[in-house]
């Protein structure tokens, strides 16, 4: 196993500034720290935000994508948007479960992502691959930032939820990469 960067500047800042606005609205009997739940419940709903932002992207290139490989990047976004689906309901329920509302509206989700607009008139398969990379690539970083801030606090759960997604999120950039490539 490698080592950890430090968590970049602007994610910590978007951590604390929602980690004190945070509420837990919900009891449990979860034996974590109401307190640190309140943080856990804040990180984890930036990278819902981050992640149902980036299904959305990916929903866009699978609809809008051209070029002589359309049909495999059809297919190929078609399916990293189904995977992204399911990780977005994961986080979602992790939110609940405790203690917390998942705020996934589109409206919600707009006013907090913290990815890029997809490029307006990027259609042309190689410029669309480029942009769903570097999108994946920053929501892996900052997936890998939310899977320490999960540690400090004790929730190796959560943690974990995180590291798998990590994973996820690194071998579908391997797959958009592999196209750009050779």
């Amino acid at each position: 196993m490698g080592t950890r960067t430090a968590t970049p500047a602007h994610t910590k800042e978007t951590m604390n500034k929602t980690t004190t606005t945070a509420a837990i609205p919900f009891s449990t009997r979860n034996d974590i720290d109401a307190g640190q739940r309140a943080q856990l419940v804040a990180i984890l709903q930036q990278s819902l935000a981050d992640l149902f932002d980036l299904h959305s992207q990916t929903k866009f290139a699978h609809w809008n994508v051209k070029g002589p490989n359309f049909i495999a990047l059809h297919k190929l976004f078609d399916e990293l948007a189904d995977e992204l689906a399911e990780q977005v309901d994961t986080l979602a329920e992790r939110i609940t479960a405790l203690g917390g509302v998942a705020h996934g509206t589109v409206r919600q989700v707009a006013a907090t992502s913290r990815i890029p607009e997809f490029p307006a008139h990027t259609y042309h398969a190689p410029e669309v691959l480029t942009a769903l990379a570097d999108r994946f690539a920053a929501v892996g970083k900052t997936v890998r930032a939310a899977i320490d801030a999960s540690g400090q606090l004790g929730d190796q759960d959560t943690a974990d939820l995180f590291t798998g997604l990590s994973r996820d999120l690194d071998k579908a950039l391997y797959f958009l990469e592999a196209h750009l490539q050779g």
